[in-house]
């Protein structure tokens, strides 16, 4: 069963409430325990784990997070995708978790994801799915492993599903650009394969891209996509994914 993730409505409303509260002369000067963070983007293509929800097309996406200094965090991420009986057009994902070091130079991230599709049909569609990953450097470079499991649900047809993947990227630098390549492994309702047609519940996706800074808060990227499965044009087929992201 298809699954998507993350609309910009929510982040757009959360963010115009936060920009709402005015700022007293002397909260300025002292330190706050709270960080909010954001981002905007237009991408060619929303791609999931190597399969598109936009059918190929253009989509708009953004995000909000509230951070405290303890680690802990909320947020909420959202995207336009293709238009379906079952999600609707538009996904929303709200998460919390904790990130910090936990030794020997790893930095862990732990949370719960939930995948919202406000104007589909919720019961069919929603996925709650924890997640966890670890990210160290290794010379110049950052890797990261992560994991991700959606148990028995009814939206992915009473089955559940294994998530896998590892990354490695790294800035060159007095450049503004950063590479990063990712692979995962998909076992379950959300094999590439099994969505594409085939009958195996097990598949890989790839993507490797670089992004340039243009300036601290606007960047551009390009990135190539690869997935295993039957090839299906504007759904499973390799393609090349442009973004442009505002950070703010």
């Amino acid at each position: 069963m298809l699954k998507s993730i993350r609309g910009l409505l929510a982040a757009s409303i959360l963010s115009a409430g936060f920009a709402a509260v005015p700022a007293f002369a002397d909260e300025a000067d002292a330190p706050s325990d709270i960080t909010i963070t954001g981002n905007a983007a237009l991408v060619t293509d929303y791609r999931f784990r190597g399969l598109s929800l936009s059918g190929g097309d253009v989509a708009i996406q953004g995000g909000i997070t509230v951070s405290h200094s303890s680690g802990f965090y909320v947020g909420t991420w959202a995207s336009s995708m293709e238009d379906s009986d079952v999600y609707g057009h538009t996904e929303v994902d709200v998460f919390g978790g904790w990130t910090g070091s936990v030794g020997s130079g790893l930095t862990l991230d732990a949370g719960l994801l939930y995948y919202v599709y406000p104007n589909g049909h919720v019961g069919d569609a929603n996925i709650f799915e924890p997640y966890a990953s670890l990210t160290a450097a290794v010379g110049p470079a950052t890797a990261k492993v992560g994991v991700a499991y959606a148990w028995e649900q009814d939206s992915l047809g009473g089955d559940d599903n294994l998530y896998l993947y590892g990354e490695l990227g790294a800035s060159i630098p007095d450049t503004g650009i950063s590479v990063l390549g990712h692979l995962g492994y998909a076992d379950g309702a959300q094999s590439p394969k099994l969505l594409t047609g085939e009958s195996t519940k097990a598949g890989f996706d790839y993507n490797i891209g670089a992004t340039y800074n243009i300036t601290p808060k606007l960047s551009v990227g390009v990135m190539y996509v690869g997935v295993d499965g039957n090839k299906f044009d504007g759904f499973s087929d390799d393609t090349v994914v442009g973004t442009l992201k505002l950070t703010f």
